[in-house]
């Protein structure tokens, strides 16, 4: 499946949370240097989903807020 995500760099409290268009959004503590933030949402979608971190896969969005990301094995 695809989804596409807003992510938060930097946030106080790491969270996914959905807002009321249906728009998932990825908060998370890594700063966005290096691809840690990316890296970091990488991680967080997986817990969501409750796969394997392998399973997420970023498509378009490195240097973006706005990513595609593909989940697979679920």
């Amino acid at each position: 499946m695809r989804i596409s995500v807003i992510t938060h760099p930097n946030a106080k409290r790491p969270r996914v949370e959905e807002d009321l268009t249906g728009m998932l959004h990825v908060y998370v503590n890594a700063p966005p240097l290096e691809g840690k933030a990316n890296q970091a949402a990488m991680e967080a979608l997986a817990k969501h989903f409750g796969v394997k971190k392998s399973a997420v896969i970023l498509l378009s969005g490195h240097k973006s807020k706005q990513k595609l990301f593909e989940i697979t094995g679920k």
